[in-house]
């Protein structure tokens, strides 16, 4: 599932594209055939992201899209392709195309519905004035394992488990913490740095979260050897004290952590 800056960076790029024109929506599939007649040939306004969320106004009707596991967009310029297989939802204008496949919502709502979507998220990082005090009277709340708690989009939107496993090796914080533990203090820190790294994933479209000394090679660009800490590291030396990366399931998704650095 991509992680909250690739949606934030979908709504920029669409909203770039797409808005203040009028847009050919269709399906080529035909299970959003009623969906895109709605807002077929009217203007889009603009594209937004609210965690992992998609949001496309075209004027009181917004197309809302939730990737999921297997969500994907493709785009490209000049005439689009043969339509083909679970081809969901196609946008045309100017030159320029959009195909979505695979996603798990895909949908026409409207404002109070999208409200309502809203309303159930946890802050997200990667929006205007990010503030991470609803989230923080979440977890000190909950006896749940904090790593858990950071991929519950209720409690934090646009985390995912590179971000999760990256932020928590960054503070020295145990995946299995409970929240209620984690000080405030702490969470502060871990909050500033999530809003960092994400606005920088954004901003170059990949997730590097090794401070240069803790790289192979300390110059130039950063492979993508040497762009996380614990993520899919498993039995690997810790970069900082040489210990083998661990790796278990929870809520049935890969948690990595250094055994000492976390402890």
């Amino acid at each position: 599932m991509p992680e909250g800056h690739t949606l934030h960076g979908l709504a920029r790029d669409q909203s770039q594209r797409f808005a203040g024109k009028r847009v050919q929506v269709t399906s080529p599939q035909g299970t959003f055939a009623t969906g895109a007649a709605l807002v077929d040939g009217q203007e889009l306004d603009d594209v937004t992201a609210h965690g992992k969320h998609l949001f496309a106004s075209f004027g009181e009707r917004i197309v809302h899209v939730h990737l999921g596991l297997f969500g994907k967009y493709t785009a490209g310029t000049g005439d689009p392709p043969e339509p083909r297989g679970a081809l969901r939802m196609r946008w045309v204008v100017d030159g320029y195309w959009t195909d979505l496949r695979g996603a798990t919502a895909c949908a026409v709502l409207t404002r109070p519905e999208v409200a309502a979507i809203v309303a159930r998220l946890g802050p997200d990082p990667l929006r205007p004035r990010p503030n991470g005090r609803a989230a923080y009277a979440r977890i000190a709340r909950s006896r749940a394992p904090v790593a858990g708690l950071l991929m519950d989009q209720s409690v934090l939107s646009g985390v995912g488990n590179v971000y999760r496993a990256e932020i928590l090796f960054r503070h020295r914080v145990p995946p299995y913490l409970p929240g209620r533990d984690l000080s405030e203090d702490r969470w502060r820190a871990l909050w500033a740095d999530l809003v960092t790294l994400m606005r920088a994933g954004l901003r170059t479209g990949r997730i590097v979260t090794t401070r240069p000394l803790d790289r192979s090679r300390p110059r130039g660009n950063v492979s993508s050897e040497d762009a996380h800490y614990v993520y899919r590291r498993t039995g690997r030396p810790c970069r900082v004290c040489r210990t083998p990366i661990a790796m278990q399931l929870l809520q049935g998704r890969k948690l990595y952590w250094c055994l000492t650095c976390q402890a």
